[in-house]
């Protein structure tokens, strides 16, 4: 490979990482903190991204899109944890698993019910739809690089969020000893709401941000649940450090590998999972 070629799939690499850290990172949250199997993650991933292609073909505006997609995000997020996953906090995870591979049925079928089962696209907006020169030979499109930059800051909000705020003192409090911060008063149930509504919205955000890069169509999110539960497993699960190296390992493997090695391409990422279990069986920063 030459340097060129080189530069783009680091580039793609990097963005495709970031993107999957943005949407893994609800999925290790919920699962790490709360303890719910979401399985249903993926399928929020879908429903963002039809939403964007409906209220952009409604609005004719990206931004509005992503203005009005995010607080339905939230709401689903809201109505599921509310209705649905409050009831199974103490009960097996077998009953999470059942309940929430319902939910992809579910969202399949109403999917196909209101948006049919043809494949869409979503443009560009028109701000972002050019390209920058790297070098003299090689232009990169700006929009790829503006999803980059708004995963990136998303990640470093989301630490500090955690990290810094007495909202993400709670959190983590909460993931250790559920019971002990119920007795000083602060109330669990609101909390864990407020965690798996975000989780929600971040998997919707991330499908509605990739949808000009990719085809809209059913049951997109199916893969996108299986690669980033191999991010949470290769990051640790709760670790929001492990899901954005994670990703970032992912993205790299996922980029360079079919280039490196085409006759394992298929399953390159899921050896790099097994080498990792097998060296830090609870995951890179457990």
């Amino acid at each position: 490979m030459d340097f060129t070629t080189i530069l783009i799939q680091l580039l793609n690499s990097v963005q495709y990482g970031l993107l999957l850290f943005l949407i893994s990172s609800g999925l290790t949250l919920v699962f790490g903190i709360m303890g719910v199997i979401n399985l249903a993650h993926g399928a929020m991933y879908m429903i963002g991204a039809y939403l964007t292609y409906a209220f952009v073909d409604w609005t004719g505006s990206f931004g509005l899109a992503l203005l009005l997609g995010l607080p339905v995000m939230l709401v689903v997020g809201i109505i599921i944890e509310r209705f649905l996953i409050d009831h199974l906090y103490k009960k097996d995870h077998l009953f999470q698993v059942l309940l929430t591979f319902g939910l992809i049925l579910i969202l399949n079928d109403l999917q196909s019910l209101i948006w049919g089962n043809d494949t869409h696209g979503v443009p560009i907006p028109d701000l972002l739809s050019g390209s920058i020169t790297l070098t003299d030979t090689m232009q990169y499109p700006i929009y790829r690089l503006s999803v980059s930059a708004i995963c990136l800051v998303l990640a470093v909000a989301m630490y500090w969020v955690i990290q810094k705020t007495r909202l993400g003192m709670t959190i983590r409090a909460g993931a250790s000893n559920r019971e002990m911060v119920e007795s000083l008063g602060i109330n669990v149930r609101t909390l864990f709401t407020i965690i798996f509504a975000a989780g929600v919205a971040l998997a919707g955000f991330g499908g509605m941000i990739s949808a000009p890069l990719s085809s809209v169509y059913p049951g997109m999110g199916d893969s996108v649940l299986i690669i980033c539960l191999v991010v949470v497993v290769i990051g640790g699960i709760g670790s929001i450090k492990g899901a954005f190296w994670g990703a970032m390992l992912v993205g790299l493997v996922s980029t360079f590998g079919p280039i490196l090695i085409p006759s394992l391409a298929s399953v390159m990422v899921y050896l790099v999972m097994a080498i990792v279990l097998l060296v830090k069986p609870r995951g890179l920063f457990a």
